[in-house]
């Protein structure tokens, strides 16, 4: 079962990523980004993603890698196939997940968000562990941080719309829904 301390997760594996910096106002939280992410595209349970966010990525390891090279990005949290949770960002900080965006008028949705990613792509269905373990982040989330309603919950293809197309057609929101309100009733 989730807690969450100081603005982090517990239990669960913790890694400071360097990519991220003070909100504006850190009690204004009131967004939650889901995005995907794999590294190369398509491959799954790789280091790279973790090195992506702490800023180690080695840009030669693959020659998709070329375009990240000074890429300064993280989330606050990964959520990999088998559901292991990873957190990068204390939630009260502004991790550097959605680049430019907006959300109902309101644009730097970093300022204001907390990113959760999710290994996989556009296409490929995510894990039931996956979906079983946002579901609990998300009520953890909601309990600590309560402007982070169900309607205040996005794909990053929301707010960069054009520009991103993560967690793409793949991630199935109705059972995602359907899981947090499972979860907030038990």
């Amino acid at each position: 079962m989730l807690n969450l301390q100081a603005h982090r997760l517990t239990p669960v594996t913790w890694q400071c990523s360097p990519h991220a910096d003070e909100r504006p106002d850190s009690h204004d939280i009131s967004l939650l980004v889901v995005h995907g992410i794999s590294l190369p595209e398509g491959e799954f349970g790789g280091p790279y993603i973790n090195d992506l966010f702490l800023g180690c990525l080695d840009c030669n390891a693959h020659p998709n890698f070329a375009i990240l090279e000074g890429l300064r990005v993280s989330a606050h949290c990964l959520i990999r196939r088998d559901g292991e949770i990873i957190q990068y960002v204390d939630f009260n900080r502004r991790a550097w997940h959605a680049g430019v965006s907006s959300w109902q008028g309101r644009e730097r949705c970093n300022d204001y968000s907390i990113g959760i990613e999710l290994e996989g792509t556009d296409s490929t269905p995510y894990t039931k562990q996956q979906y079983q373990a946002l579901a609990e982040v998300t009520r953890v989330l909601q309990q600590h941080y309560p402007a982070i309603t169900n309607e205040r919950i996005v794909g990053h293809e929301d707010i960069a719309p054009g520009r991103k197309t993560d967690p793409g057609p793949a991630f199935d929101w109705q059972q995602y829904r359907a899981l947090i309100t499972k979860t907030a009733r038990t």
